[in-house]
This record gives C-alpha cells, structure tokens and sequence, in this order.
C-alpha cells in the first residue's frame, strides 16, 4: 500500500500541509530545515574548504562531540552550496525504517529533487521494500545534477539494516547523489571500503577545534578581545571546543571583568555544566555513569585502572564505546584515555555531591594500582590526595627518586606536594622525605633529626630495603657536606657503594640522581677538606655523563677548583658551562648556580673589573647552607672591597666564614689573605705576616702575601726565604705564579739587581695577558708602575693593562681576546693540536680515523667557541688560553 499525498503540490512538488509518514502522522517540517546561523556564528573557511574541496566524493563524515560546531558548519556550508542540498534531522530514526525512508525521501522532494510515482512511498512504519530502495538509487544515478543528501544526528541511526539501505542507495546511485552525515557517534557504514578506495572526506573532533587565532575571532564577536597568551590558555583548557567558547564568552559578557572570569571560572557553576550534564552523562546508563564519576579523579587512565575504581570489569567496552561515540573520552593510545578536562571538572564536583568521602577512596586506590603498574608521578599525587603519606613516601623511596626531591626539574614540585606532609606518619619513608626536604634547605636543625630516626629504624629492622638504606646513606653524604665533614662523607660513600650491589642495575640506571648526588657531595667535601686531586675525580665522574640533574653542581665545584689552582680561564668557562647546565626547568636559582656566578665574580676581580664582580654577587643565589659556597661568597666579597679600598668591608666579609666541624684549608688560607691585604693596606705589615704564615701553612698564595708584606715591614731576607718554600712544580697556575713572580721581581729589586726583576715581571706580564690579569699588578705597590713606563716593558703591557695604550706596531690597540663561552671537546682539541703542526685537513682526518668532513664539522665547531675564523686565528688564540 502506497500512501498518497494530499492537497495541491507547491512548485517544488510537495504538499504544503505536508504528507504524512507510514503512520499516517504528518511530516515534521522542522526537521527538513537547515538550522539558522546565531548572529555571533564564526565561519571557519578552513573547515568549509574541506567540504568545498571533495565535490566527486560520494561520502562525507562530519563527526565530533556535542557542541563541536559541527552541525552549524555543515548548515553554513549548505546554505551558501550553490546545489541542491536536502536537509534531515535524523530524530525520527528510531521509529523505524519505514518511517526514515519515508522521511528522507521528503527531504529530498523538498530540495527538488523530483521522483517518479514508481518510487513510491514506504508503506509501513518498521519496513521499506527493497524494490524502492531500487528504484530511488536508479531514479538518482541518472540525474545530471548531483543533490547532495545532509543527515544531521546520524548517531541516532542505530538500526545497522538502516545502514545497509543507505549504503546501498549510496552504492548505486553513483555520482547522482553526495551524502553528507553529521553525527556524533562513528557512522554504522563500511568506511574501511570508502577510505581505501579515497571516497570519503572526514573533518573530526580535532579539526573541529578552535584554533587560538579563531577562538580570538569568536571572542571578538562577542565584544572580548583577549591578550594572546590568555585566549591560547583558554583554548588549552576548552580543548577548542565550540560550545565551551561559545558559552564561556556569553558567560564572560555579563561579568564586570571578562578577562579574569575567563581565566578562572569553574566550569560545574557555569551553563558549560548544565550542558555537559544533559547532553552527555544523563544520555549514558547508569553502569556508564558510575564510571566515568568515579574516573574523574584521574587525569588519565586505562581500563585495568578503570576497572580497580569501579571494582567491575567492564571499563574496557565502556571506554571504547564513549571513544567512539565522542562523549568527551579522549583515545591517548596504547589503551590510555583521559577526559575533556572541562568534562572531568564537572564530572568531580558531581561525584562530591552524590558520594561524599568517595573520592579519598578513589584516589587511594588509584595510588595502590599505579604503585606497581603506573608512573611515579601519578602515584604520589594519588596519594597525597588521598593523604596516604606514608604510600606516598614508600613510593618515592622505593623507587630511587629521593634524589629527584633535592635537584632536577621535579625538585619543587615534589617539594610542594610533600609540604602537606604533616608529623605523622613516623616511618624510615617518611622520615626520609622529611630529612629530605629540610636538608635541601640547609636547615639541619630540622633535617638531623627524622635523618637519625630513620637510620636508627633502617639498622634496626635489618631487613630494611636496598632503596631506603642507600636514601639514608646519600641524606648522609649531603648532611655532611653541609656540617663539613669530609670523614662522614666518606664513610657514607663507603656504605652507598655497598648498597648499589644490593639494587637492581635497571633502577639505577632509571634513576642516576642518588649516584651522581652522592658524588657530588663527596667532592664538595673533599675540595672542602684541600684534597683537590680526589676532588676533582669524584665530581668529573658527574660532569662528564651529562645527563643528570647534578652536572651543573659538579661543573660549578669544578671551576672553583679550577679558580683554587689559579687557571681563572678554565674557571670561567666552566662556570659559564655550569650555568648553561642549570638553565633547565626547576628551581629559580638551580643548585650550582650560586657557585657558579661567585667564580665569574672572582675571575672578574682577578681581571680588576670591580664593577661586574659586584654585578654577578648581586646575581640571586642559592646557598642553600653550603659551606663551600658561604666561603667563596665571603672571600669574593672581601677581595671586590679591597679593590675599593674599603678595607673595613674586607675585614667584615672575611669575618663570615661558615662554622662547619673540620677548618677547610683553602677557605682559612683565601680568607687569611683577604685580611692580610685589608691590613697592609692599613700600613699593618707585621699584623698581615703573621696572618698568613701562622694557620695556612704552606699555601702558596700565603708565601706569596706573606712576602710582599714582609718586605713592606723591611724584611727582605724573610721574603726572600718565604718565597723559596713555594713549591717549584708546574701545577700551579698564573693566579700564583703571577704574583710569586712580581714579588720575587720586588726582592730582586730591593737586593739591586735590576735586570732580574725587569726580567721577572717581563715573564709575569706574558703569563697574565694570557689570563687578562690586572689585580696583581694593582696589589703589587708602588714600585711597579714606572717600571711598567719603560720599554721592553710597555710594550708587554700595551693594549690589556695600561688603558689606552697603542700596540708597538702601530696599528692601535690590542683588543682583549674573548673568553670561550664553552669548554672545547676532547676531539676538537685533537684538530687543533693537528692543525698547530700544520697539517691539513685531509692528513687530519686519516690522523684521527674520521671523514674529512667530520674534521670540518669540529674546525667549525671549535672556531665558533675560539670567536676566530681562521686557522691561523685559532691556533694563536688556543694558545693564549693555554689550550695547546
């Protein structure tokens, strides 16, 4: 039975009381109807190009959440396609296929698209004969002007025979119609067919996105205009969700301040809320519901997680359907999904209302679950939430990642989130974290004694973990370090090495941190303690990985040593690689970057430049209690005043050594000289030897301030006998053997011998040009300055000591070589040692086993770092810098 039509047809050929469906109720004609832009609408021609750009494909699949903009894009594109365009809103599908058919085949009539009798009408409500389906794809493959077929809510089609039907049609009606299916759920069509044979053109969730240049336009349409970084910030939080911009903008405008409101409301007291509600959790059954409350408190999961906070065992199908059916469930792959952070706002204030306390629950076993099967970040912020502290420290110290609480990038946050820690829980965990956080603060009154507790429980149980006993062991070696007391450090150096036999070698390679930090205190205790050579071995171990949180730390010590052994070049440019290091994310003033600064500001008071010593002791730094770096803060302070001539400041830095368990020799022997210059500049001789000869001992540096003040007293032969103790080995650098030379030149003086003493500060002025060393030659007294007058002499100085001075060719002023930002790598040196003996690129490269173009790269690499730009330049310039 066909069901006819009734009254007289409009030009278009449909009734215009309208037919009625297989159950003889009239057509909705609401449901033909292209929906009417909002006069704020934003047209994206990015999105439009794509529907404009595939007119000979017979399938396109607008597909994306409710409230992406989809249905709305689809309705602008129709309304300006200059073809036909049959509109349906797809909410009679579940009515039955009749009543579909019935349905579309009226969306098609009112586009214009006119049908012979022959295709007919469906006659029943739950069925539509094949034969019509035949004929309607026959009727449309013969039409010369395509129509294109706009079904929006698709996802109400349910019934897979619909599917089939629409699929045939599709088929065989070729290019007579396009079909355009707006939906939000994955269409029931065989797209995998489509997609191989290039038939389909998609535009999904994330194209439908806003992007921060269009989000700033709909913004703007709505009489906002936002700084760039705060729409950016307000697309990352909506993910560029149509409806949430939308809504969020028309919330904004009634606010006396947009901008604020933007950046900080809460999305379940917004209309977003009562969006999200309605149109996606009250839509699922109740088992879906549960779920997705309860996976709310989790910034990502899977479905096993999934599964353990709901106690189920069917997050899996759930996840994958509401995926799939785009409710807000965001596919991360490899079976790891998160939720529309708008979504998951509004999903939590729920839970907390329907189910108060459950969330503490949630979060607790969300922390157990992740403990064995997640990251260590997740974990602890689990437990946290869940105030399980002492699941929260077990983790952080079970999993080797104590060293990540005192440096690296996680060092402040994980700070931050142990600070809620309170007294209790008392466990050796526990304890540990708060011995942890105290002692990255210096604070030892507070770090000792949880440290000692856990120790005292850590022997005790003897069966305590491998992790935890090398925790308290590196809490040792830091707390050490910072009592000075090298004895402790290395006996818990001792007990940490071990303890690294006890631990898996796969951990410990995950987290290097407790190694390299325990090395690293170790060294900064025995530089402390003078014990430079073993120093330097145990923090070069931490440097050269690379690839550790505590390598700007070890470089900083590093320069100092360097500095301490009177090479400020080498200083300088480990310095400057250490602040390089140290410029990561994390702590403002990193660790390391204190010291570091103090060595440039002592190099600079080497080169007599006050101004940007003082500029770099101003810089903000970290002592964080450190004794090595309290002592170089007070030594560069005295020397910067001396060199101001306020002898009074120098006395008073001085005075502000640290009070640590064992006297560190070379801060008493820098600190005793820093007086010594305050006094001899106050006319004190005498005061100033005694200083220096009584505890330093033997330093060199104190010989030498020991004797320019004795020969100030009248005390040649005390200078000269003073002088013969420095050690005549080649391992002291300028920095002492410049100021032993220019004070040997003043006793040679004294003694009359001219000749020698022009000699002694020739060779003192070719050692310091190299270096940029003005400061000796300013402390050394009156004597020097005529002497500098007279040639050969002036002629040495030109150009870096004497201001203004013309070079003796002629050609004006030297300029100072600048210093090398970064430290030449181990095959950049062996170029250059080849390059000095002239030989070229080619003999280079067969030299060293490499490609010529591999000897280029380093050439290139290393002139960058020397600032030359020819052979000839960098073979001069390395060997000023001591470099070859």
């Amino acid at each position: 039975m066909v069901v006819t039509t009734m009254g007289v047809p409009d030009e278009t050929g449909a009734d215009p009381r309208g037919p009625a469906d297989p159950c003889g109720d009239p057509f909705l004609r609401a449901r033909f109807a292209i929906p009417t832009l909002p006069a704020t609408y934003l047209r994206r021609g990015r999105l439009l190009g794509h529907l404009d750009e595939a007119p000979g494909r017979p399938l396109t699949v607008v597909g994306g959440a409710a409230g992406a903009g989809k249905t709305l894009l689809v309705a602008d594109w129709a309304a300006a396609h200059p073809g036909r365009v049959a509109w349906l809103t797809a909410q009679m599908a579940g009515k039955g296929r009749g009543t579909f058919w019935a349905y579309l085949l009226q969306a098609l009539r009112l586009a214009g698209v006119t049908l012979s009798d022959e295709v007919g009408l469906p006659a029943e409500a739950g069925r539509v004969d094949d034969a019509l389906l035949t004929r309607l794809a026959a009727e449309l493959s013969a039409r010369e002007a395509p129509v294109t077929a706009v079904i929006d809510e698709y996802d109400r089609v349910t019934d897979p025979e619909i599917a089939d039907q629409l699929e045939f049609v599709l088929r065989h009606a070729g290019p007579g119609v396009r079909l355009v299916l707006v939906t939000r759920t994955e269409p029931l069509l065989p797209l995998h067919r489509y997609r191989a044979a290039g038939a389909v053109t998609e535009i999904r969730n994330d194209e439908l996105a806003f992007t921060p240049g269009e989000a700033a336009d709909l913004l703007a349409l709505h009489g906002l205009r936002l700084p760039a970084d705060e729409v950016t910030a307000l697309v990352t939080r909506t993910r560029g969700w149509a409806a949430g911009l939308r809504l969020c903008a028309l919330a904004a405008q009634g606010t006396q301040d947009p901008r604020t409101y933007l950046k900080e409301f809460e999305a379940d007291r917004t209309t977003i809320g009562d969006f999200l509600l309605a149109e996606v959790l009250k839509r699922q059954r109740a088992e879906t519901q549960d779920l997705l409350l309860r996976i709310s408190v989790l910034d990502r999961f899977c479905p096993a997680l999934a599964d353990t906070l709901t106690g189920r065992a069917d997050a899996e199908l759930i996840l994958t359907g509401l995926h799939r059916e785009n409710a807000f469930v965001e596919d991360l792959g490899h079976s790891w999904f998160r939720l529309h952070p708008l979504f998951r706002d509004i999903l939590r204030a729920h839970l907390r209302a329907r189910h108060p306390g459950l969330e503490t629950e949630l979060h607790r076993r969300a922390a157990g679950w992740l403990r064995h099967a997640g990251p260590l970040g997740e974990t602890l912020e689990h437990a946290a939430a869940a105030g399980d502290w002492e699941a929260a420290a077990d983790a952080l110290v079970g999993d080797l990642a104590l060293g990540e609480l005192l440096t690296g990038p996680r060092a402040e946050s994980l700070a931050e989130l142990f600070s809620a820690m309170g007294p209790e829980p008392r466990t050796p965990a526990t304890d540990l974290v708060r011995a942890a956080l105290a002692l990255s603060r210096g604070d030892l009154d507070r770090g000792l004694p949880p440290l000692e507790r856990a120790a005292r429980a850590l022997t005790a149980e003897r069966t305590g973990e491998p992790a935890a006993r090398l925790g308290c062991t590196l809490l040792h070696t830091l707390a050490a370090r910072l009592t000075g007391s090298p004895a402790r450090a290395e006996s818990a150096a001792r007990q940490a090495a071990e303890l690294r036999r006890e631990l898996p070698a796969q951990l410990l390679d995950q987290h290097p941190e407790p190694t390299a930090l325990l090395r690293t205190h170790l060294g900064a205790t025995r530089l402390w303690a003078g014990r430079y050579a073993e120093a330097r071995a145990a923090l070069t171990a931490v440097a050269d990985t690379g690839r550790t949180a505590p390598t700007a730390q070890a470089l900083a010590l590093l320069a100092l040593l360097d500095h301490l052994e009177g090479r400020p070049g080498r200083a300088e440019r480990r310095a400057l690689a250490a602040l390089s290091g140290a410029d990561r994310p994390g702590p403002a003033v990193p660790p390391g970057a204190g010291l570091a600064t103090l060595v440039l500001a002592a190099v600079a008071a080497d080169r007599d430049e006050p101004d940007r010593a003082e500029a770099f002791l101003a810089a903000p730094a970290d002592v964080r209690g450190d004794p090595v770096t309290e002592a170089e803060r007070a030594i560069v302070t005295g020397r910067v005043r001396l060199a101001r001539g306020d002898t009074e400041g120098a006395l008073e830095a001085a005075d502000r050594m640290a009070r640590t368990e064992e006297t560190s020799p070379w801060a008493e022997a820098h600190t005793a000289l820093v007086a010594a210059g305050a006094h001899l500049a106050e006319g004190r001789p005498e005061l100033a030897v005694k200083l220096l000869t009584e505890p330093p001992g033997e330093e060199p540096l104190c010989l030498v301030g020991a004797a320019r003040a004795e020969l100030a007293a009248g005390h040649p032969a005390n200078a000269a006998e003073l002088l013969d103790r420095i050690p005549p080995h080649h391992g002291l650098g300028p920095l002492v053997t410049v100021p032993a030379a220019l004070a040997r030149a003043q006793w040679y003086g004294v003694e009359g011998d001219l000749a020698a003493r022009r000699g002694l500060v020739a060779q003192a002025l070719r050692e310091a040009r190299r270096e940029r060393l003005r400061r000796p030659f300013r402390e050394a007294g009156p004597w020097l300055p005529p002497l500098l007058a007279t040639m050969p002499l002036r002629a040495l100085a030109e150009g870096w000591l004497l201001p203004g001075a013309a070079h003796p060719d002629g050609t004006g002023r030297v300029a100072e070589p600048p210093p090398v930002v970064e430290e030449l790598s181990g095959r950049e040196r062996d170029v250059l040692v080849r390059l000095a003996e002239m030989m070229s690129t080619e003999e280079i490269a067969a030299d060293l086993y490499v490609s010529v173009n591999t000897v280029k790269t380093h050439l290139k690499s290393a002139y960058r770092k020397l600032s030359v730009n020819r052979r000839h330049d960098a073979v001069r310039r390395a060997r000023e810098l001591g470099l070859l």
